[in-house]
């Protein structure tokens, strides 16, 4: 249960095409995003645990609102985000996470033990990964 307190704040994904990648911008970011599809360890989770969720990201900044409001730090390199939780249940937390902006939606894949980043966009068989995919709002 308290791993599931954790997801909004792990509520942080992008996808992008090859040609989009050499030209997106963290402000293509910006915006109010709403999950589309989560999983954990594997494990798709159902829609009724994130469809009140929402992620909203303004620059370095993020705001993620579930059962509870998380407000944060989001630093970007190349695809790889460091999430530095400062308000809410995950204050004090580092997340490290990997994402991409395609058709419109934003995968992230987070890595919420915060010791490296996921090498890839899946979680099985990886218990402390998360996986969320975003729509804009």
């Amino acid at each position: 249960m308290r791993l599931i307190k954790l997801i909004p704040l792990l509520i942080l994904c992008i996808s992008c095409t090859g040609a989009k990648i050499a030209t997106m911008t963290t402000g293509d970011l910006n915006g109010s995003w709403v999950p589309i599809r989560q999983e954990i360890g594997g494990v798709l989770l159902p829609k009724t645990v994130y469809e009140n969720q929402k992620l909203i990201i303004m620059d370095s900044t993020y705001t993620v609102i579930a059962e509870s409001i998380d407000k944060g730090i989001v630093k970007y390199k190349e695809d790889k985000m460091d999430i530095y939780g400062k308000d809410g249940v995950n204050a004090g937390k580092h997340f490290t996470a990997i994402y991409k902006l395609e058709n419109e939606h934003l995968t992230v894949c987070y890595n919420l033990s915060g010791d490296s980043y996921p090498e890839t966009f899946g979680t099985k068989g990886k218990s402390m990964y998360f996986l969320s995919v975003f729509k804009k709002d």
